[in-house]
C-alpha cells in the first residue's frame, strides 16, 4: 500500500527525474554525495519523494538525444526560493555491482552518457556502485515547498519541512510495462532466473 505523505526526499539532476516520470528509464546509478554521512550510499528509506536538482547537470554527461531536455528544463528554471515536488518513488531492489562490464550492460536503459556511468563505479572505488530499480508515481497535485538552507549541499537524502501530501498516485509505468524494464535491467546484469 502507498502512503498518503511524504517527508523524505532523495536528490537528482532534474533531467534524470524527468526520464524516470515519464518512463524512460526506471534505474538511478548512486554511490551517494559528496557530503554524505556515512561513507557509501545506503537506501534508508525505501519510499521517497524525488528532488529535482540543478547543480552539476551537464550536456555532455547526456547521451545526445537527452541533451534537449536538459536545455529545456534549464531554459525554464524554477525560481531558487522554493522546490516543487511532483513525484514519488518506492526503491523496490537494490542491486550492487562492482565491474564495469556491467555497468557498460546498463547502457541501454538509462540516460547518461557510458563514460559518466563509469564515472559513478569509479567514484570510491573500493565500493560497489547502487543501483536501484524504482517504480515511480506522479502526485496527484505538485507540491511546492519553501527552500531551506539545511537542504544545500552534496548529499543524497532530506528531510523535508512541512510532510508534503501525495493525494491519488499515478504509476509512471503500468505494473506489466515496469515488470518488462526490470526484467530487461537484471537481463542485461545476467541476473534473470536468479
Amino acid at each position: 500500500m502507498l502512503p498518503d505523505i511524504c517527508q523524505i526526499a532523495l536528490k537528482e539532476w532534474a533531467v534524470t527525474v524527468q526520464a524516470l516520470a515519464q518512463g524512460q528509464q526506471i534505474l538511478l546509478l548512486r554511490k551517494g554525495g559528496i557530503h554524505e554521512s556515512s561513507q557509501d550510499f545506503r537506501v534508508i528509506h525505501p519510499e521517497f519523494l524525488l528532488y529535482p536538482t540543478y547543480e552539476h547537470q551537464r550536456a555532455d554527461l547526456l547521451k545526445p538525444a537527452h541533451q534537449p531536455a536538459l536545455e529545456q528544463l534549464l531554459a525554464d528554471r524554477p525560481q531558487t526560493d522554493t522546490i516543487t515536488f511532483t513525484h514519488f518513488a518506492r526503491a523496490e531492489e537494490v542491486i550492487e555491482v562492482a565491474a564495469q562490464e556491467r555497468v557498460d550492460d546498463l547502457a541501454p536503459h538509462h540516460i547518461w552518457t557510458d563514460a559518466y556511468a563509469q564515472s559513478r563505479l569509479h567514484w570510491k572505488p573500493m565500493l560497489p556502485l547502487s543501483i536501484l530499480l524504482l517504480r515511480v508515481y506522479r502526485l496527484e497535485q505538485p507540491a511546492t515547498v519553501p527552500y531551506l538552507k539545511e537542504y544545500g549541499g552534496c548529499t543524497s537524502w532530506v528531510e523535508i519541512m512541512p510532510r508534503i501530501p501525495l493525494g491519488q498516485l499515478a504509476p509512471s509505468l503500468t505494473d506489466a510495462e515496469f515488470q518488462r524494464e526490470v526484467d530487461a535491467v537484471k537481463g542485461s546484469l545476467g541476473l534473470v532466473g536468479v
